[in-house]
């Protein structure tokens, strides 16, 4: 196998919507209620009733010089249209030899909780049904076979929730987006009774419950002191607790197929969470953690899925996270994205692993979990990294630099307590 011959299929990628994106799913007198993105002092945001949200900065830096990665830039004007226009997102996956994307929200949250802090649930709902609509028949319809869709969901009811799932599914939708810990954001407990109807929805219609990382637990910056690298050094392992934490869910034993997709949490780490969640089984007895005749490695994975950027050592180690559980992330546009150089990368990291297992790791797994089938749909010839360059040559890949705020200036080392500042200057004043 060669680098061009490489089919990849990312389940971890992020859309800023466009600006019309509600007109063709809301009637007419409630187009007024959905989110709407202003323009204020030069700045982007989208306003849900009373909630203010910005949009990019750290959002969607690709196509930058990596010393001006920060919070700006703030408008769409001066970011990548591929950013919210799905014709441009498919030229820029097409020389980054993308075949498919799952993408996260950006104006709602990557988790899609801002639809269910607004006070009227009743129109939260319509919100929510017209966001998956739109990601589901435009987003993801235009181009059938290039985009896993990916639905959001109330998170006050778990019943409306799974009736949403049950909806999306009929559209060919296999995917939710989840807190990675709901009690941290004034939700139920992933152990509580309350969610049993979506443990059950998601199970019979085969939908994986994507939680990205800084959706729960978050993870904190030490001090507003902390070298910035040192907050994102530690962004992917945070979703460690939270992966504990649904390891022990006892709903599991009852729900065979369900999934939960641990995205931008890397996968280096896992071993040993599971070596230690052996030991823990064995030596803490007292706790009276059932695990239905199964070991904690056992359940991990039967239901998890753990996603990757650029992590050589989980990789070398594969058989100790488990090869069918392994998928591919390419996080575009946030600032670990390498578009447009991800092939390259990601085959120094596998070129060395067996070809099945570099198939599996790459494409195979996200499209037996994720119900998602594009070489069917394409032909094998039309998803190769090689095939889906040699339409892309007209594309721009050129490193451009946009007036704004360069974080980065001169020596000064950038900390946790500077990016604090610098979001909250971003939100307007009221």
């Amino acid at each position: 196998m060669k680098m061009e011959d490489l089919i990849i299929i990312s389940v971890d990628d992020h859309v800023s919507e466009p600006r019309d994106m509600f007109d063709k799913h809301l009637p007419a007198e409630l187009k007024s209620k959905a989110p709407q993105l202003k323009n204020i002092e030069g700045k982007d945001f989208w306003v849900y009733g009373d909630i203010i949200l910005p949009n990019v900065g750290l959002n969607a830096v690709v196509g930058r010089p990596k010393e001006e990665y920060g919070m700006e830039p703030q408008s769409y004007a001066d970011i990548r249209p591929a950013n919210y226009d799905i014709h441009a997102r498919i030229d820029d996956m097409n020389v980054n030899g993308i075949l498919s994307s799952l993408c996260f929200p950006t104006l709602c949250t990557m988790d899609g909780s801002i639809f269910s802090y607004a006070p009227d649930r009743t129109i939260n709902l319509r919100m929510i049904q017209a966001y998956n609509d739109w990601q589901i028949d435009e987003w993801a319809g235009a181009y059938p076979g290039r985009i896993i869709p990916l639905a959001v969901i109330p998170l006050w009811d778990a019943n409306l929730a799974a009736q949403e799932v049950e909806r999306v599914s009929s559209k060919g939708c296999h995917a939710i987006t989840f807190p990675d810990n709901p009690a941290r954001k004034g939700f139920a407990s992933v152990h509580d009774e309350f969610w049993e109807p979506l443990w059950k929805a998601c199970n019979d219609n085969k939908v994986v419950i994507n939680c990205h990382i800084g959706t729960g637990s978050e993870p904190p910056h030490p001090s507003d002191k902390s070298p910035m690298n040192a907050w994102i050094t530690a962004m992917p392992i945070s979703v460690a607790n939270a992966a504990a934490d649904w390891l022990h869910l006892q709903s599991l034993s009852r729900y065979p197929d369900l999934k939960v997709a641990l995205s931008e949490g890397s996968i280096g780490w896992i071993p040993y969470l599971l070596e230690r969640a052996e030991f823990t089984n064995a030596q803490h007895i007292w706790t009276n953690v059932d695990w239905h005749g199964k070991t904690p490695t056992q359940v991990f994975r039967e239901h998890f899925l753990c996603c990757f950027i650029e992590d050589k050592f989980g990789l070398k180690n594969y058989k100790d996270v488990g090869e069918d559980i392994i998928l591919y992330e390419c996080d575009y546009p946030h600032s670990d994205c390498l578009w447009p150089e991800a092939p390259e990368r990601l085959w120094d990291s596998v070129k060395d692993l067996p070809e099945p297992v570099i198939n599996k790791v790459t494409h195979e797994n996200v499209m037996r979990e994720y119900s998602f089938d594009p070489i069917a749909r394409l032909g094998r010839e039309n998803c190769t990294v090689g095939a889906l360059r040699a339409k892309a040559t007209h594309v721009d890949t050129s490193v451009k630099s946009t007036p704004g705020l360069k974080p980065s200036e001169g020596n000064k080392v950038v900390t946790s307590g500077d990016i604090m500042k610098m979001m909250a200057s971003m939100m307007p004043q009221k």
